[in-house]
C-alpha cells in the first residue's frame, strides 16, 4: 500500500464499478493501518458510499472492526446516521451482528438516534432481539429513546421475535419492563406465546405464562392456538405445560376444523398423541 500511495498515477480514492473505494475494502476487512494510511490522503473521501449507499462506516461496523469504527467516527466529515438501501444505519448493523464495542461508540454520539427505525420498521433493539443479543439488549434499553415495544411494519415486537427464537435471556429483560405488553400480536394475530409453543421453547413458555395479561388459548388469524401448534409440531414438552392450565381448552379447532388432537395425530406425533387423548374425546 505505501509503495503503490508513493506514486503519482495512484488514485487512492478510486471506486471499482460497484462504488467500493479502497478505503471501503479496508473498512470492510479490518486492516486498521491500510485505514489509517488511506484516511491521511487528500484524495480520500471518508463517507463515501458504495452504489446501495453503504458508508465505509457501515463496513467496518457490520464486521465489528473497532479500531476502524473509531478512527471514522472521530472525523467531522463521516456521518453516523447514513441510511443505505434498506434505511439501516451503522448501528442497526452492529447490533445484527452482536458486536458490543461497536455499538457502545455509536451510542456515545448525539446524532446517534438508538430507535432509528429501517424501511422494514425495525429497530436496533428488534434486530439485537431476535438474534439474542442479550448484552446489546440491555445497552439499548438504557436508551431514553429507545422503546421496548416498538412493533415493525408486520406488528412484530422485540419480545415476539425474541420469544420465537427462544432467546430466554432477551425474554426475561424485556418482560422486567413496564411497558412491554407480554401479549400483543403481530398482524396475523400470534402472540409471543404462540410463538414459543410453535418452535417449542418451554422455557420461554414457562416465563410468559407466569404472567396475568398473558392469554394461554389466544387464536392467531387461522384459529390456531399455542396448543394447536405445539401439538402439531410434535413438542411434547410444551403441550403438557399448556394442559396443565385450566384455561387451555385442548379440543379447540382452528378455522379448518383441526383439533390439536387431529394435528398431533397426522403428522405421527405419538408422544403428543398419548397427551391429547387423556384431555378430550378421540379423533
Amino acid at each position: 500500500m505505501k509503495m503503490l500511495l508513493e506514486r503519482g498515477e495512484v488514485s487512492p480514492g478510486k471506486p471499482h464499478n460497484d462504488g467500493r473505494t479502497p478505503l471501503w475494502c479496508a473498512a470492510q476487512n479490518g486492516h486498521n493501518g491500510v485505514a489509517k494510511m488511506l484516511l491521511e490522503r487528500d484524495g480520500v473521501s471518508p463517507n463515501k458510499p458504495v452504489n446501495d449507499h453503504q458508508t465505509p462506516l457501515w463496513s467496518s461496523a457490520i464486521g465489528g472492526h473497532e479500531g476502524i469504527v473509531e478512527m471514522l467516527l472521530e472525523r467531522d466529515d463521516v456521518n453516523p446516521n447514513e441510511l443505505d438501501n434498506d434505511g439501516q444505519t451503522p448501528l442497526p448493523c452492529a447490533v445484527w451482528n452482536g458486536h458490543a464495542g461497536v455499538v457502545k461508540m455509536h451510542l456515545e454520539r448525539d446524532e446517534v438516534n438508538p430507535d432509528e427505525l429501517d424501511n422494514g420498521g425495525r429497530t436496533p433493539l428488534l434486530c439485537a432481539a431476535w438474534n439474542g443479543h442479550a448484552g446489546v439488549v440491555k445497552m439499548l434499553l438504557e436508551q431514553d429513546e429507545v422503546n421496548p415495544s416498538e412493533p415493525d411494519n408486520d406488528g412484530r415486537t422485540p419480545l415476539r421475535c425474541a420469544a420465537l427464537k427462544g432467546h430466554e435471556g432477551v425474554v426475561k429483560t424485556l418482560l422486567e419492563r413496564d411497558e412491554v405488553n407480554p401479549d400483543k400480536p403481530d398482524i396475523n394475530g400470534r402472540t409471543p406465546l404462540l410463538c414459543a409453543a410453535w418452535n417449542g421453547h418451554a422455557g420461554v413458555v414457562k416465563m410468559l405464562l407466569e404472567r396475568e395479561e398473558v392469554s394461554p388459548d389466544k387464536q392467531d388469524g387461522d384459529g390456531r392456538t399455542p396448543l394447536s401448534y405445539a401439538a402439531g409440531n410434535g413438542y411434547a414438552a410444551v403441550v403438557e405445560i399448556l394442559l396443565g392450565r385450566d384455561d387451555v381448552d385442548p379440543c379447540k379447532p382452528d378455522e379448518f376444523g383441526q383439533t390439536p388432537l387431529r394435528l398431533a395425530t397426522r403428522h405421527g406425533h405419538t408422544a403428543v398423541v398419548a397427551l391429547l387423548r387423556h384431555e378430550g374425546p378421540p379423533i
